[in-house]
């Protein structure tokens, strides 16, 4: 009875090894991630360079804004 006891544990160990082995070997997902990244990367350097482009237009939009925010009163 003890000896089967003392096999529960190390049965165990041995499939969490097993199973660390099979998702640190695992390559179908690699690439899924890989893209995911991509396309963050690719989105936010597509709002940089949009920002970037209408920055300057934003900002003679809201000086002429301004500007005219003191005719007013």
């Amino acid at each position: 009875m003890w000896q089967k006891i003392m096999k529960i544990p190390r049965k165990a160990v041995d499939k969490i090894v097993e199973a660390v082995s099979v998702i640190k070997n695992d390559e179908r997902g690699l690439s899924g991630v890989v893209v995911a990244i991509l396309l963050i990367l690719v989105a936010v350097l597509a709002i940089v360079l949009i920002w970037g482009f209408l920055s300057g237009w934003l900002q003679e939009l809201w000086e002429q804004i301004t500007s005219r925010a003191g005719g007013i009163s």
